[in-house]
């Protein structure tokens, strides 16, 4: 049965409306995202398989355009506008670290990273460079790799942090594979970049390595 068809009170949009979106199940949150659905299933139907074969609404908006269109059901029309909700988000989330420090807006940091990153199928590692106050000054991808490695080169790391006058960094990168524990080699790099980073006395606040749904912190791991 189309929605279009509901009662009223079941219909998402009109609950919404009503209720306020803190109301609606992530499906149906998803369905007035959608609008429509496919032959023979509600957008709520297709809004239910869409997490079931992606696992969550993150790994759903972090996932690949390319990986996206072989989902049937998602035309160039709704897969720019899950795109465009998932742009908005970090954007939102950007401008938050801008206006206020790092450290007292830490889910806004890991929330930001996963978006990010999330969705790459292949290794990234980023730097979120900040001011004294610990304030977003850019993020900047550093180096790129391949499925499973990504080469850092720490000389290059402190002249980006030092072009822009950074006075403290955050890292980041992510695992394709979907493991966010780190590996020996990553633990290793860390200590290295801090020790590197503090001869010019940049600090180094933390490192976190980003799958589809979880941003592992070192600073919260005692790793730092």
């Amino acid at each position: 049965m189309a929605i279009r068809d509901w009662p009223a009170t079941e219909r998402p949009r009109e609950r919404l409306l009503a209720l306020g979106p803190q109301a609606l199940a992530d499906a149906e949150l998803l369905a007035v995202l959608l609008r429509t659905g496919k032959r023979g299933a509600s957008a709520v139907d297709l809004a239910r398989t869409l997490l079931l074969q992606f696992g969550s609404v993150g790994a759903l908006l972090a996932a690949a355009g390319a990986e996206l269109s072989q989902v049937a059901g998602l035309g160039p029309a709704k897969r720019s506008e899950l795109q465009a909700v998932l742009e908005l988000a970090r954007r939102a989330l950007k401008e938050e670290m801008v206006r206020s420090s790092a450290l007292s807006s830490p889910h806004s940091v890991r929330e930001y990273l996963r978006l990010s990153l999330a969705g790459r199928d292949h290794e990234v590692f980023v730097a979120l460079l900040l001011d004294a106050q610990h304030r977003l000054i850019a993020c900047e991808e550093l180096f790129r790799g391949t499925l499973s490695q990504t080469s850092v080169y720490p000389r290059e790391v402190v002249k980006t942090a030092l072009a822009c006058n950074a006075a403290a960094v955050i890292f980041a990168h992510n695992h394709p594979s979907g493991v966010a524990e780190p590996s020996g080699a990553d633990e290793l790099l860390t200590r290295t970049l801090k020790s590197a980073l503090a001869l010019v006395d940049i600090q180094v606040l933390d490192h976190f390595i980003v799958t589809g749904s979880t941003a592992m912190s070192f600073a919260e791991r005692g790793l730092l």
